[in-house]
């Protein structure tokens, strides 16, 4: 099972600095809960379950052991909170869980609360995100209608490959590069197809739709970069030195505007890291790649006269190429140097 999860995490670029099983962790969960029970915290049923009784606080009463002793999930969890923060000294834990789990996040802080360890329990946040749904309905796993991964990352590839070689985007790459361009675009369609979407809204993922070169979409994103990679090395190969600074150019207002959305990046990670939500990155990188589309199909960079204009022109370019490439690193998606 863990060679298999270890597949899917590679081919979408997800790793674990360290991993904590359950196995490890209920122990240290009954130890708490048994110290909660000593210090009248919890109390104990006739059958010798353990509960905690929260009903004066809003909620409801907690089953924490059951009556043979064995532990459920909130058990574990306790546990598990318990040893990242004592080994780790975290600012903050944020749990990626669905929103099917706020009520038990919610009962998790209170219980570390009521234990004395409010200290870091204030600074656990639960990121509840809505579930994906496919257009023909939200998927079960009572009725089979759900996705396999390792499946839905083929058939975006694939499709990838197939929308790619319909636009003519692989015409002179090798087998090779058509591959991993093909990867590198089926993969960024999937995760920014979920990422751009506020994590708390329930969204419908149209594989087809994500993969749509033209509209808010993964491919578009990097395909803008592509193109920018495309323009500066046809001006390296003509032997235009455009790096080097020369007299101050005119600047149009369409230039004025790129260069502004420039300067709001740091302050728009900033506020995706203060809001949990890496879709205000998604939405900047997007506008930033329209915008630039726009000032590209109205005016020339390569064949503008004018060479401290054109000069100007390639440097904002590759700031832009630059700038989306660092906002797609954010969100786990690679951009590749021509499509």
């Amino acid at each position: 099972v863990y060679e298999g999860f270890d597949v899917t995490y590679k081919a979408l670029g997800v790793d674990f600095d360290k991993v904590y099983y359950e196995s490890q962790t209920y122990l240290l969960g009954k130890s708490l809960v048994e110290e909660g029970l000593a210090r009248g915290i919890f109390f104990r049923k006739e059958d010798g379950s353990v509960w905690i009784d929260l009903t004066a606080d809003g909620l409801d009463q907690k089953l924490l052991l059951r009556g043979d002793g064995t532990s459920v999930y909130m058990t574990q969890d306790l546990g598990t909170a318990f040893r990242r923060f004592e080994e780790n000294r975290l600012d903050e834990m944020i749990y990626v869980v669905g929103n099917e789990q706020n009520y038990h996040f919610q009962v998790l802080k209170l219980i570390l609360k009521k234990l004395g360890y409010d200290e870091w329990s204030d600074h656990i946040y639960h990121l509840s995100y809505g579930m994906v749904e496919l257009p023909e309905g939200k998927m079960k796993s009572r009725e089979g209608t759900v996705v396999d991964a390792d499946d839905l990352i083929a058939d975006m590839v694939s499709t990838a490959r197939e929308m790619s070689d319909e636009l003519g985007k692989l015409d002179g790459c090798t087998a090779q590069e058509a591959d991993a361009i093909a990867s590198m675009v089926g993969l960024g369609a999937l995760k920014y197809f979920i990422l751009k979407v506020d994590p708390k809204k329930t969204m419908l993922f149209d594989p087809r739709e994500s993969i749509d070169f033209n509209g808010n979409t993964g491919p578009f994103i990097q395909y803008t970069h592509a193109r920018i990679r495309s323009i500066l090395r046809k001006a390296e190969e003509a032997g235009i030195d455009f790096r080097t600074q020369d007299e101050a150019a005119a600047l149009l207002p369409e230039e004025i505007e790129l260069i502004k959305a420039l300067t709001e990046y740091p302050a728009t990670v900033q506020a995706a890291a203060a809001n949990f939500a890496p879709s205000i990155v998604g939405a900047y990188a997007y506008e930033l790649a329209k915008s630039f589309n726009g000032y590209y199909h109205d005016h020339s960079i390569l064949k503008e006269e004018c060479t401290t204009t054109r000069n100007m022109r390639l440097r904002l370019a590759e700031q832009v190429a630059r700038t989306i490439r660092l906002a797609m690193t954010l969100l786990g998606i690679d951009v590749p140097e021509r499509m």
